[in-house]
């Protein structure tokens, strides 16, 4: 719960359509056996629950572990299911799919987005979630009531994945699907700075520091040795006039 009380999504009554993100990050090198594409699925618990077998308690694994870390979630402890459910699946839930094999038909590009017909299933295509999942975000209001048109995002790119560029993919898609659920901007309240992969992906993408909270974590240390305060970065970025090209072409 908020300093607000519950906030509470919209409804929704379909979902968003699948898309296709290819490669673009210049870190990652095409012969290293990194699939050259993702699809991207948004879902909710009552997909999960009643479709996906498995996906809700490997999503709670991978969020709940990286809580435990104490270097990027100001939770201290994520473990229960129930707590986890209505935290991460209190809004609607991105889930980013390794490709495999040659890249599915296009069925729609309009502004750089490739929308495709695909299943979440089609594209796990038999594997384990552990070996296609390639990363996974909540969206949902930041604020309630009159600023509900503002949203936070949480984003999770499992260690077996990290170094493959899946957490460009997952901030540029973010780009697309914000807006397309209605939203028309973005503020994450707590970047902490020690987190650099993080705070240097949104500066490419041209968010803007909003403000700088001191001391705001009491985060472990990387080394492992205690714990220390960290700042934290206030990120914003309005969606009126962006999309998920329009910066970093």
């Amino acid at each position: 719960m908020s300093a607000y009380g519950v906030i509470n999504r919209p409804q929704r009554t379909s979902y968003l359509p699948t898309t296709l993100w290819h490669h673009d990050s210049p870190r990652v090198e095409p012969d290293l056996g990194t699939p050259s594409f993702v699809t991207i699925h948004h879902i909710d618990r009552a997909a999960v629950e009643c479709i996906q077998t498995g996906l809700f308690n490997y999503l709670h694994c991978i969020f709940a572990n990286e809580v435990d870390k104490g270097l990027t979630y100001p939770q201290e402890d994520i473990s229960d299911s129930a707590a986890f459910g209505a935290y991460f699946f209190g809004g609607d839930v991105i889930v980013a799919i390794a490709g495999e094999g040659d890249p599915p038909v296009i069925a729609s590009d309009e502004r750089g987005v490739r929308e495709i017909e695909q299943s979440l299933d089609a594209a796990r295509n038999g594997r384990t979630w552990e070996e296609c999942v390639a990363g996974f975000y909540y969206v949902k209001p930041n604020y309630p009531g009159r600023s509900s048109h503002i949203c936070n995002a949480g984003f999770i790119v499992p260690p077996s994945q990290r170094g493959s560029g899946y957490g460009h993919i997952l901030a540029k898609s973010y780009l697309h699907y914000a807006p397309a659920l209605g939203y028309k901007a973005s503020v994450f309240n707590l970047v902490y700075n020690n987190n650099t992969a993080s705070v240097k992906l949104w500066e490419a993408l041209n968010f803007t520091k909003a403000g700088l909270i001191p001391k705001a974590g009491r985060m472990r240390r990387k080394d492992g040795e205690g714990e220390e305060y960290v700042d934290a970065i206030i990120f914003y970025k309005s969606f009126e006039e962006t999309g998920p090209n329009a910066d970093d072409q």
